[in-house]
């Protein structure tokens, strides 16, 4: 879905076709999931992806249908990506968007980020997702700050998770109000 740069729907257009050097803005999500021993889920993006390939980052993002309800999308995407099913899905970030290239590729997107639980192992679709681990929040955000290598839009979250408290449990559930006006909430 094809963004005004404050948030309302422009139009839509297939993803393959918007990104590129002159990406429009568009609307996306990312998700950071954790296990119940509180450990995160960091993704590889799989090595032949169109963008940032081969890059480490949060466990899923990934783009909306249009229409389709942000919570859909990140189930939807968790599922079709890593074989998961992701329960208690709450809004963190509502307002969170980001311009990001890398090898003549640019990425501009209004993205809600979204934090969930996760109950199983994940079983990657090659195609989408290369490697996984799991990860301690706290070393991993002290990781990303100090020049870990992952995704733009994964460092900048994490800048802005940490503010937010420790961890997931104290991340504040943001207001789906918030959230750009294109973003349908279920």
């Amino acid at each position: 879905m094809l963004l005004s740069g404050d948030g309302h729907r422009v139009g839509v257009a297939p993803k393959r076709s918007v990104h590129g050097p002159d990406t429009p803005l568009h609307l996306a999500f990312s998700a950071y999931l954790f296990d119940a021993g509180d450990r995160l889920l960091v993704t590889q993006r799989a090595l032949d992806k169109a963008t940032f390939p081969g890059v480490w980052t949060n466990s899923v993002c990934g783009h909306p249908a249009p229409d389709e309800p942000l919570e859909e999308a990140v189930r939807r995407r968790a599922s079709d990506e890593l074989g998961l099913g992701v329960h208690d899905l709450r809004l963190v970030l509502p307002r969170f968007g980001y311009r990001a290239e890398m090898d003549g590729i640019v990425e501009w997107e209004l993205c809600p980020v979204l934090v969930g639980r996760v109950r199983t192992q994940p079983h990657p679709d090659p195609a989408e997702v290369a490697s996984f681990e799991w990860d301690e929040w706290p070393a991993f955000a002290g990781e990303v700050l100090a020049g870990r290598e992952v995704s733009q839009w994964c460092r900048l979250q994490v800048a802005e998770l940490v503010a937010l408290g420790p961890g997931p449990d104290a991340w504040p559930t943001a207001d789906a109000a918030d959230l750009p006006a294109a973003v349908s909430w279920s």
